[in-house]
Formats: C-alpha cells, structure tokens, sequence
C-alpha cells in the first residue's frame, strides 16, 4: 500500500475533505478531480448539473471515487454534496477562478468555481494524481497582441498532476499551444492516436509530440516521470469518441463565427472561453453542447481507469 498523503498544514486549515474522498485517499484507493467551471460557467442550468452528477457516477462506475472542487464561503471543497453542487449550477454570484484568485476567495469568504489551473493546485494539495475535464486552456489566437495564454499552461509545468482532456479547447491556437507546453517540459501525450485531438474534433491538424496506447501505459509515464524528481503535470489528450464530434472542417467556421462575434463585443481575458463555448453552443443548435458532455464523461472513464493503475503502481513500487 502507497504512504497516505499528508495534507500541507496550511491548507488544512481551509479545506475541506468529502469523507468518501479523505476515505479513499487514506487509504491509498484510486481517486479522480473534477473541476467546477464547467459546471457554473461552462453549460447552462439544468444540464450543468446534471452533466456534473452523471460525470460523478462514471468515475465510479470506472473504479475511482469522483472528488469535484471548487471554493465555496473561502473554503477548499474536495468533494461535493448534492446542495454544494446545486448551489455552483445556480448561483450567479459564484466566479470563475483561477490559481491567482485563489487567495483571494478564500481571504475574503467568496464562492469560486476552479478552472484547471486551480483545479490543479487544490488537487495536489490533497494529494490526488490524475484530473479529469473537458478541454484545456491553451495560446488564445491573437495571443501575439493580446499576450492572452491560459494560467492552465503555467500550472501544468509546476504542479504534479495528470490532466485527462479531450486536448485544448478548437478556439484557441493549438500549435502554439503545443509548442509552449514543450518549452515548459510537459509531456503532452495523446491516447491511441498519432494526431493532437481538438476538444470537438479527433483531428487537430497537428502530430501529437507523444502517444501512448493504453491507461496502464499512461500510469507508467506518470510514476516515471515523478519517480525520477521530475515535477510538474502531464497532459493526457483523449479524443472525443467519434458517434460524438464534430469534424474539423465542420466546425471551424462556427468557431470563426463566434471569433468574430466575441471581438466585436470587445470581451477580453476570463470572460472570452465562456462566451465562446455558449455561442459555439447557439450557432450549432446544441450540437456542441451534447459532444461536449459526452466528452467529458469519456474523459472521466479514462481518468478513473488511469487513476486505478496509477494507484496500483504506486503500491507496488512507492519509488525506483
């Protein structure tokens, strides 16, 4: 049985442990983060909490116990209750957060739904591995003006958790993306395909810089790579199932649409992916909206089974 990870004194004192979660954790049982944006920012009522309940029931059914995170009253929540999660597909007055609003929130008793980045970081404060979303952030198009890159990248290069994701969101700059995760030495590995995944669509264009072709060979890399001191994440690219995207050449245009849209508007930084995501979900009828949920669950599945192999390494072998 691995060593129980020992919560850092600090956060202790701000966080909160559901107990299937600290159950699970102590006793060395496989163990998968959800993040919360998607919920409060990411979909609309009532699918956002459906979506989130449903995605809790895959990591179960898979063999991991679901831990979704989030900020709520300036405590760190990993693992929610029904009212919790109800409250974050609700509540207007929750905000989206990431690793530097943290602070913050939690000084100031607010209520904080976590994007990767600081899904990331409350996650490895608990001590839990592997992390399942839907798409990550990345280089935002434009970002040679704007200088708009995605925290999502900076917390992937310092913090040691896997991040399971259908590869980065379509909207942004995927090879510059790729080409900023190298520069930080995050593996960026794709599952069971030679191409880059782009989140809506299984083909991005781009040669995926690393593959693997099962989650026992992920949960290698992983224990690899911190076994040998190398810190920092990994990201694990898992293309959407294919009854369930929306090729490339379909749904580019779409997403020049909203482009377009967002730009005339004027919106900048936290606002844009929410307003991208929503519009993309009006201009396609829905369609995007429906292939975003089942690739969240699919990424769910894969995070829990990777979790579970994960788990079972580090019992075996707590070290080279």
């Amino acid at each position: 049985m691995s060593t129980p990870h020992t919560l850092h004194p600090a956060a202790a004192q701000v966080m909160d442990l559901h107990s299937e979660v600290a159950a699970a954790l102590a006793a060395g049982r496989p163990v998968v983060a959800l993040e919360s944006t998607i919920i409060s920012h990411g979909m609309p009522y009532p699918q956002n909490v459906e979506m989130a309940r449903d995605v809790e029931a895959v990591v179960r059914e898979h063999g991991a116990t679901p831990a979704t995170i989030a900020v709520l009253g300036g405590r760190l929540k990993v693992g929610l209750t029904p009212a919790e999660l109800e409250l974050l597909a609700t509540d207007p007055g929750v905000q989206k957060i990431s690793t530097r609003d943290l602070p913050v929130t939690v000084a100031l008793g607010g209520h904080g739904a976590t994007t990767v980045a600081s899904t990331m970081r409350i996650a490895a404060l608990a001590g839990i591995r592997v992390f399942a979303t839907g798409g990550t952030g990345g280089v935002h198009r434009g970002a040679g003006e704007s200088m708009d890159i995605s925290a999502d990248l900076t917390e992937l290069a310092r913090t040691d958790v896997c991040v399971v994701s259908a590869g980065v969101k379509s909207i942004l700059d995927i090879g510059l993306t790729l080409e900023v995760l190298e520069t930080q030495g995050v593996p960026a590995i794709t599952l069971g395909s030679e191409e880059f995944p782009a989140f809506y669509s299984r083909r991005s264009g781009f040669a995926s810089p690393l593959t693997v072709q099962t989650e026992a060979e992920a949960a290698r890399v992983l224990h690899a790579k911190w076994s040998l001191g190398l810190s920092g994440g990994v990201l694990l690219a898992n293309p959407v199932p294919e009854e369930a995207e929306i090729p490339a050449a379909e749904i580019t245009p779409h997403i020049e649409r909203a482009l377009a849209d967002m730009a005339a508007l004027g919106l900048t930084g936290k606002a844009t992916t929410p307003y991208l995501l929503g519009r993309i979900v009006e201009i396609t009828g829905g369609r995007s909206l429906t292939t975003n949920i089942a690739l969240v669950r699919h990424n769910a599945a894969v995070a829990a089974r990777l979790a579970a192999e994960y788990a079972a390494l580090a019992a075996q072998m707590p070290q080279y």
